[in-house]
């Protein structure tokens, strides 16, 4: 057979270069191509490679990273088509995209998020990709296969499918055993904007990694950091948006009786109190936000207004005039409800 000729009739030009490069067994049988020959042609010396399998490189030389991307990614599609009757009265699902609803996580998807913390897609030994967890997929080759209960919403980039940086992250853990290459992942996460502190820590508890040497020590520290730069925005909030000025980081209490809490600003004369929401996953998770959702509930039916503000709901020239607009409405509010309960303020 000669290795020149056209694959089959049917145009190949509908398909992105890479897919031109990388194909699988069932697009080549599309394309007038049979095992058979895909295997010939990948003998040695041969025009073509098979690199995992039932995913073909259709050249000769080594796969470029993005090759070896979407070869990852491939490996996992269904090797034959499983048409779906939709029953009466059901919704048609989106379209999961090309790769059905894989992703590419770990070490591989942090280098495509631009981190500096981990090699090139080149040298990267294996490239993990995240399936639901009822796939009956085994890593084999450079493909590893991670799965999930829920999957993430993926970010585009490069045109393959990739999990957010939080999630990554915690999956890239996993696989390292270096407490300084973990502590400067970590780190890179948070000081490089690509998560937020508490997100992340909610993605290593949900991984189980919280144990593991230098990551709890890292976390901490990192959000005691994201806390303390969240605190800084929330001072320029309130200065640059011209609010009232408002009692910081005080204690609130029903006299003679326990702590309501501590809020991080509170305006005595509107009874509003504002709370920077850094929860993480490891200081008790849900047990920790029943506990929260019962305090804030009780200050209400104290008559004292909560608002809640993320470190991330701060970020940004927008989000603090988003952000100052709430706190503002609530203190206009204030004047149609009812008088609250007398508290003591004391500081924290």
């Amino acid at each position: 057979m000669n290795p020149d000729t056209p694959l089959s009739p049917r145009p190949l030009y509908h398909l992105s270069d890479v897919r031109h490069r990388v194909m699988t067994a069932r697009q080549l049988r599309e394309h007038g191509v049979t095992g058979a020959e895909a295997g010939e042609r990948c003998r040695s010396a041969g025009p073509w490679r098979r690199l995992l399998p039932g995913v073909y490189l259709l050249h000769t030389g080594p796969a470029t990273g993005e090759e070896r991307l979407h070869a990852a990614l491939m490996y996992t599609l269904p090797r034959a088509q499983v048409p779906r009757q939709p029953g009466p009265g059901a919704t048609r699902e989106p379209d999961p995209g090309p790769y059905g609803h894989a992703m590419i996580t770990g070490a591989a998807a942090l280098a495509l998020h631009r981190f500096t913390a981990v090699p090139s897609l080149l040298s990267l030994e294996r490239i993990d990709v995240l399936v639901p967890r009822t796939r009956r997929l085994r890593s084999t080759g450079f493909a590893r296969i991670v799965r999930a209960h829920t999957l993430p919403r993926p970010a585009l980039l490069t045109g393959v499918p990739v999990a957010p940086a939080a999630r990554a992250v915690a999956d890239a853990v996993t696989h390292m055993t270096d407490a300084g290459e973990v502590r400067r992942l970590l780190t890179e996460a948070v000081r490089g904007g690509h998560c937020e502190a508490s997100e992340l820590v909610r993605e290593l508890a949900r991984a189980r990694l919280l144990g593991r040497p230098r990551v709890t020590e890292t976390v901490d520290a990192l959000l005691a950091e994201s806390r303390s730069a969240a605190e800084g925005r929330l001072y320029d909030m309130v200065r640059e948006q011209a609010l009232p000025a408002p009692l910081w980081n005080v204690d609130l209490r029903l006299p003679g009786g326990p702590s309501l809490g501590c809020v991080d600003a509170f305006w005595p004369d509107h009874a509003v109190a504002l709370e920077l929401d850094t929860r993480a996953a490891h200081d008790g998770s849900d047990a920790l936000w029943s506990e929260q959702s019962c305090r804030h509930e009780h200050l209400e039916r104290l008559g004292i207004t909560v608002v809640r503000v993320t470190p991330g709901g701060l970020r940004g020239r927008y989000a603090l005039e988003e952000q100052a607009a709430v706190v503002r409405t609530a203190l206009v509010a204030s004047a149609d409800r009812e008088p609250a309960a007398y508290l003591l303020v004391l500081p924290r």
